[in-house]
């Protein structure tokens, strides 16, 4: 039987305030285990919290961003349950009253375009991190983590495939990265993804049996993770196994799904509303202040490249991928007026640098007026466009401006005549016989001499200006 895989997912996004969700604690990352913490976060009996009015700033940003509506009532729950990174016993989080819900994000997965509806996002504290000292039978608690400010944000079932998953998550990751309110960084713990997985006969409407997959730790593993599930659970149906609600984590070593714990019915989390957080209305005014101050997002961006810098959609939507990326090309456009051959460069050898050594534009220490600077040196003729892949290397090893490089590496184009003409002279002189190929009908005798004379120059010479003189010297 053909079968079609439902997915819905649950993203964990750790807000960049300085401060935690319901105290004054820091939430610098890689401090000391336990230096960041007060009786607020640590649950002492009678701390009371305090809302981090950024944090919820940022909250309604994202929500607004995601088209979301926002509630009326803004209400905060009490999440009981025991673990021991949570020393409470109980999470500060929302349940029947959501900050925000109805959003939705459009992605294009493929040639198609498909919306993704938002069925809320919320805002929470996040609990501490245990850690299981290696070879040890004893676990420690770091609680630094305990109360960071935490958005959920949360998917109808409306995704088909691993890629439509992939793609979701690039977008949605890309619209944080223009709000500027989280590193997004999953190696931090700043971004996490839990997805919720069933298959059903093609053509059903009712749900099959979900399982909840975590320990997702990049894009990649979340792709990777749902790929093999989705065809685990269609293989289990077709040997009429019975599938079970359950949690299973991805094993990354070895490519797999592994149960972690059944779930057959949902947890009983008691929900109630925390008595020690007043519930409040937001004033609207407030809600559209940060409605106009939301920056220009990606797919107006995309769109505006298109019309202003006659862009394809496909290279508008590489360059709007990351606020970063779409800001240095819009400086470079700024001084140089070929939008296209910008592009070129920054999806190609740029970006290749990017991925290679596994950083941001920022990161990779190459100015936009370095770059400009090298492709008017291309436009001059001062330098070839081979001599200006070898330049950009060495700019982006030595961190060192383009054109400093050309002059300390002595990498100037020789595009004077007179002197390649005397090279020209000398190599057809020395290769009579090639020469005399070429007059007799080897018309592709002609590239050994071109070779000839850039290796005589130590691959200097003008291309154009060699292929001219060589041409005419030959007629002669």
């Amino acid at each position: 039987m053909n079968y079609e895989t439902v997915i819905g997912l649950e993203v964990h996004l750790q807000l960049s305030t300085n401060t935690k969700a319901f105290c004054g604690c820091s939430t610098k990352f890689g401090q000391p285990p336990n230096s960041q913490t007060c009786p607020v976060c640590l649950g002492f009996p009678g701390s009371l919290p305090v809302l981090n009015e950024e944090a919820f700033n940022y909250a309604i940003k994202v929500a607004l961003a995601l088209n979301c509506k926002i509630q009326d009532l803004i209400k905060f729950d009490r999440k009981n349950y025991y673990y021991p990174d949570l020393p409470k016993n109980f999470q500060i989080s929302q349940y029947d009253m959501p900050l925000s819900y109805d959003g939705f994000v459009d992605i294009s997965s493929g040639a198609k375009r498909k919306r993704i509806r938002i069925k809320r996002v919320h805002l929470e504290e996040d609990a501490g991190k245990l850690m299981h000292p290696a070879g040890e039978n004893y676990s420690l608690v770091d609680y630094n983590r305990g109360g960071m400010p935490l958005l959920e944000i949360v998917t109808e079932p409306d995704l088909s495939s691993p890629e439509e998953a992939y793609d979701y998550l690039t977008k949605l990751k890309s619209i944080l990265g223009y709000l500027k309110v989280s590193d997004c960084d999953m190696e931090k713990g700043s971004l996490r993804c839990d997805a919720n997985i069933s298959v059903r006969p093609r053509g059903e409407t009712k749900l099959g049996t979900k399982v909840e997959l975590k320990n997702m730790n990049s894009f990649k593993g979340v792709k990777l993770g749902l790929e093999y599930e989705s065809k685990r659970q269609v293989a289990a149906i077709g040997d009429n196994e019975k599938l079970v609600q359950e949690t299973r984590l991805w094993d990354v070593e070895k490519n797999i799904t592994v149960s972690m714990r059944s779930k057959e019915e949902a947890q009983d989390y008691r929900y109630f509303p925390e008595p020690d957080l007043v519930p409040f209305v937001v004033d609207k005014i407030t809600i559209e202040k940060v409605r106009k101050d939301l920056p220009e997002l990606p797919e107006a961006k995309t769109d505006r490249f298109v019309k202003e810098f006659g862009l394809s959609e496909y290279d508008a939507n590489v360059l709007t991928s990351d606020v970063d990326f779409a800001g240095y090309f819009e400086t470079c456009a700024r001084s140089y007026k070929n939008a296209k051959t910008i592009a070129n460069w920054l999806m190609g050898d740029i970006m290749a640098q990017m991925n290679t050594r596994n950083a941001g534009i920022k990161e990779l220490g190459l100015t936009a007026d370095g770059l400009v600077a090298l492709l008017k040196m291309i436009d001059s003729q001062a330098i070839s466009g081979k001599m200006a892949k070898e330049v950009l290397l060495e700019a982006i090893e030595t961190k060192k401006d383009p054109a400093i490089v050309v002059k300390e590496k002595g990498l100037s184009q020789i595009s004077d005549s007179s002197k390649i003409e005397e090279v020209v002279s000398v190599v057809i002189s020395r290769e009579a016989k090639t020469v005399a190929d070429y007059k007799n009908g080897k018309k592709a005798a002609i590239t050994f001499l071109i070779g000839q004379i850039m290796k005589e120059t130590r691959g200097k010479a003008n291309p154009g200006l060699v292929n001219e003189i060589l041409k005419k010297k030959l007629g002669e």
